[in-house]
């Protein structure tokens, strides 16, 4: 598995056995907290190994920082990362560091994976179901964060979310046998639901009242609090979206925001729907929804229906 389907890791057959999964992913801050930095850029790379249906192996730290700052603050990021990497049960051995004047952390991943129980974001069927693991809104709030306009609780709230491993999704998402796969991040649920439907040569159709979203959310983009990420995937993927419901201009935003460390976005036979939705919450994944579903697209059709 390569680049040619836009997919969330590379994949590299070793064995009949064993593949091997390989990925990297690192950004600015989003938090003031430096150790929740950290953990939020930890949790995110490790995401793409999960969203392959695989496990992480090993990590190496991606580092950019001032050679005038704070190393104490540094190493707050580095402690918050190593953290979420045990917590994944793989093990942290080594990394790199770069001079920058903007501080960015993440990791290079390399995880493992029965190259049969491989999950790709190439198998949506139609009629499978599609199914959201973590609520919307983290770029909508990170930018509120930034304005000082999310309380201590929202802050709360949204770390913890964006920290959240999706370990146990991708436990369920194997227990119960699924078609595919991505994580939701930088492109939004619209873009990375793009990828699968091309991918998959389908069409998805996604029901906007069912999409959970995380606290206050609405009313922030309702306040302008959008990321300029946001924007520009409403920009790049709106060609490809059939309004088939009058939503109003946040809402259509909140479905293009730009997510960190967002959930899984899975498609499952309809028949392994409700069993799947019971693994997630069995493993605390509790505010994971059906939010539509895959159908054949016509020869002109678009990839992305919103109802």
């Amino acid at each position: 598995m390569g680049y040619e389907t836009g997919d969330d890791a590379g994949v590299y057959r070793l064995t009949p056995d064993l593949a091997l999964i390989q990925t990297v992913d690192f950004f600015t801050p989003v938090v003031d907290d430096p150790y929740t930095y950290g953990a939020i850029a930890a949790a995110n790379s490790l995401s793409d190994v999960y969203a392959m249906g695989g496990t992480p192996l090993l990590a190496l730290n991606v580092v950019c920082y001032p050679c005038h700052g704070d190393l104490e603050v540094l190493g707050e990021i580095l402690r918050g990362g190593a953290a979420k990497v045990a917590e994944a049960g793989a093990l942290l051995v080594g990394g790199h560091t770069v001079q920058d004047e903007e501080p960015k952390y993440g990791l290079a991943v390399t995880g493992t994976v029965h190259p049969d129980r491989l999950v790709t974001n190439a198998g949506a069927r139609p009629g499978d179901v599609l199914i959201l693991t973590k609520p919307l809104g983290t770029g909508i709030i990170t930018t509120a964060i930034k304005g000082g306009l999310a309380s201590p609780e929202l802050i709360e709230v949204a770390c913890a979310t964006m920290a959240a491993l999706n370990r146990a999704a991708a436990e369920a998402m194997q227990e119960v046998g699924v078609h595919a796969c991505t994580d939701v991040t930088g492109f939004g649920l619209i873009g990375h639901g793009l990828e699968m439907a091309r991918a998959s040569g389908v069409a998805l159709y996604l029901e906007a009242d069912r999409v959970p979203l995380l606290p206050e959310v609405r009313e922030l983009a309702s306040a302008g609090c959008i990321p300029g990420g946001t924007f520009s995937n409403r920009v790049y993927f709106q060609p490809e979206v059939a309004l088939e419901k009058d939503l109003s201009e946040e809402e259509q935003l909140i479905l293009f925001d730009a997510q960190t460390s967002g959930g899984l976005l899975i498609a499952v036979a309809p028949e392994r729907a409700d069993a799947l939705l019971r693994q997630l919450a069995q493993r605390g994944v509790r505010e994971a929804a059906a939010i539509g579903e895959v159908r054949p697209r016509s020869a002109e059709g678009r990839w992305i229906h919103l109802g």
